[in-house]
């Protein structure tokens, strides 16, 4: 690069805000652009499902089934997304993922419009759901780091946990409460399904670099994941991480996802509009620390800033048991969504700067393989538990227990000071 296309190019950075910066490469806008809309349309659907399944039967359990049924067949198919995340193209990948998903969403739309919709529909379709969804997450990882400078990466995160919150914590569930109120949960299930057909769009049009991972790929599955995983065991930073989320995950994930809208119906008795503006707020939460992030960096010591965060935002958690108006409800999604996205942020970076690339869709997979394997087993018990101490009871203990645990790990040794994080330290 020339001397002067070199000063021209800083010049334009430094005109751009932090979060803008990345979005001067083209196939990152396209993958945003058609992100945003699918983010948009999860929304939709974490209100739209919530509602079908209550309406259909108001007991916790329900809702149980259909969580487990969700992130099982995700876990099951994680490890082998990374595996084929490493050897093919990953924007192909993706718009597989996203044609299968959209399909998914189709058909529970016309199954809701028709009124022939029951839980066993929806536990089958969101189980093919779950499936494609392991593919699409390592694939995604993989490709970003691709897309942009090592030196924006940072912004590239922040702009993520900006953009994520928007569209499936704000406009998301937001617009889902307004296509509820207006056609019912098959009117919502019907737009997100478009959504998807705009974020496969985007892909189609795609140009990214991707190396020849169909040529260049050697040995089998197996021994690539193993490579992947003896990756993973030679560093604290990263299996302790994963096994910190594990535990964590199990704790709060189920209760929250499964009570949250039994609360808001029940207890607050809201509708389905309330829901949409309680987790809209954590997105407003999310977003803000996004803002802040990605326009102020991240701290040197990485790992202290990643499990302080998330620590307090899992003690946040319990503010959803003690709280008695939607205020304070939304408040505490705020906190939650607010101090997760920090150090989500913080967590992406790092892994995306320090992982070689060729490994990066392995190690992501067993990231996520690892942090919501127990998230099934949350799912099954957030309904007997709740049923045996009480909802609120079940939510402030998930959130007091979740904190502890989370704060535990980052005492491994090793876990505070990697040596590698020295090199990326901001």
């Amino acid at each position: 690069m020339s001397e002067h296309a070199f000063q021209a190019r800083h010049r334009a950075r430094r005109q751009l805000p932090g979060l803008l910066i990345p979005l001067r490469n083209r196939d990152f806008r396209l993958l945003w652009t058609g992100m945003s809309g699918s983010l948009i349309g999860d929304g939709i659907l974490l209100v739209a499902m919530a509602w079908q399944v209550y309406g259909l039967s108001d007991a916790p359990a329900a809702m149980s089934v259909v969580g487990f049924a969700l992130t099982l067949p995700q876990v099951v198919t994680l490890l082998f997304g990374g595996v084929v995340s490493d050897r093919f193209d990953r924007r192909k990948i993706m718009l597989a993922t996203d044609v299968v998903r959209g399909a998914v969403l189709a058909a529970l739309a016309a199954l809701s419009l028709s009124g022939a919709i029951q839980v066993w529909h929806i536990v089958a379709l969101v189980a093919v759901y779950g499936a494609a969804s392991g593919f699409f997450g390592p694939a995604f990882d993989g490709l970003v780091p691709t897309l942009v400078d090592g030196e924006e990466l940072v912004q590239a995160n922040a702009l993520d946990q900006f953009v994520r919150p928007a569209a499936l914590q704000m406009a998301g569930p937001s617009l889902g409460g307004v296509l509820i109120a207006a056609g019912g949960s098959g009117l919502a299930f019907a737009v997100d399904a478009a959504t998807f057909a705009v974020s496969a769009a985007c892909l189609v049009i795609m140009r990214p670099r991707e190396t020849a991972r169909e040529e260049t790929a050697g040995g089998s599955v197996w021994t690539e994941l193993k490579e992947g995983m003896d990756y993973v065991r030679g560093n604290v930073w990263l299996w302790g991480t994963f096994v910190a989320a594990t535990f964590t995950y199990l704790l709060f994930i189920g209760p929250t996802e499964v009570l949250l809208p039994l609360v808001v119906k029940h207890e607050l008795h809201g509708t389905a509009g309330d829901l949409g503006l309680i987790l809209a707020s954590g997105g407003v939460g999310a977003i803000a620390a996004a803002l802040i992030v990605g326009q102020r960096g991240v701290p040197k010591e990485y790992m202290k800033f990643i499990y302080c965060s998330w620590t307090l935002a899992t003690l946040a958690v319990a503010g959803y048991g003690l709280a008695t108006a939607s205020w304070t409800l939304a408040i505490a999604c705020a906190l939650v969504n607010g101090l997760e996205a920090a150090g989500t942020i913080a967590w992406a970076t790092a892994k995306q700067r320090l992982v070689p690339e060729e490994l990066m869709g392995r190690v992501s997979s067993v990231d996520w393989f690892i942090s919501i394997s127990l998230v099934p087993l949350s799912y099954a018990m957030a309904a007997p538990v709740a049923n045996a101490i009480g909802i609120q009871n079940t939510l402030i203990g998930a959130g007091v227990l979740g904190a502890v645990v989370t704060l535990a790990f980052l005492y491994l040794p090793g876990m505070r000071s990697p040596k590698q994080l020295v090199e990326v330290a901001a």
